[in-house]
């Protein structure tokens, strides 16, 4: 079959970001595909959806395997017949530790989810967007503040949000000839189930452990509706959206 609304497929869609995500993108009529590793919140999720709304279909896979990515990706196609918008979301952390002591495990595991697999379902929304009429798409990789400056031993993390800015540079580029574009959206101290612990206190680059602000995450929800309804001519490259009083602008 062939969706007359928009698809969507958002990674990481039970919990936090993803959840938001998908919910402001089922609003703003798109079938949702949402991703994750544990049933139980995708179920949740699809729980908070609008029940006479748009589909939201839950497929759980781990993204940091290839051959699952491809698995999602190719229902995906078979069930709703295209797709407009990637949100690259899902990704983990490493153990907080001395850059030293960081296990080589530890270091691969953040490479394959947050990185690896972040290209692989580019990879594949690519092949999707560029074969479908009318052709092209959004792809939207959740970045982080980390792409512009890291926490206390947090390499792994850290490493892979620079790098996810370079792949969004790339895909945005490479991508015009389809009509796909690349976003990035770069957030800060949202209040998720990873992101909360930013209330209780962490720590900072001076050695001390302080508490930080934080935001909704409805919010990096509704900037993600926003640039998956921009017109094809109009891109956000990047943008980013953080806890005001968080301590990232200026010097403590």
């Amino acid at each position: 079959m062939t969706s007359e609304k928009k698809v969507a497929l958002v990674t990481g869609g039970g919990t936090g970001i993803g959840q938001a995500a998908a919910l402001e993108l089922q609003k703003t009529g798109h079938n949702v595909v949402i991703i994750g590793r544990r049933p139980g919140p995708l179920q949740e999720t699809i729980d908070m959806g609008l029940k006479d709304g748009p589909d939201m279909l839950a497929i759980p896979a781990d993204i940091g395997d290839p051959e699952q990515i491809r698995a999602f990706f190719a229902k995906t196609r078979e069930t709703f017949g295209r797709l407009d918008i990637l949100f690259n979301n899902a990704g983990v952390g490493a153990p907080r530790i001395p850059m030293e002591d960081l296990k080589l495990e530890d270091w691969k595991r953040a490479v394959d989810v947050n990185l690896t697999g972040s290209f692989v379902c580019a990879q594949e929304a690519i092949k999707i967007m560029k074969d479908q009429t009318p052709m092209g798409g959004r792809i939207i990789n959740n970045g982080s503040v980390s792409a512009h400056s890291p926490r206390p031993d947090t390499v792994a993390y850290t490493s892979t949000k620079h790098a996810m800015t370079g792949m969004t540079k790339s895909i945005a580029l490479d991508g015009r000839r389809y009509d796909i574009s690349c976003s990035q959206i770069d957030i800060g101290n949202a209040d998720t189930p990873l992101g909360g612990r930013m209330k209780h206190g962490v720590p900072q680059a001076n050695g001390e452990v302080m508490a930080e602000a934080v935001m909704d995450a409805k919010h990096c929800g509704e900037v993600v509706a926003y640039i998956a309804g921009l017109p094809k001519e109009a891109n956000v490259l990047f943008i980013t959206i953080m806890a005001t009083k968080m301590p990232f602008v200026g010097r403590g």
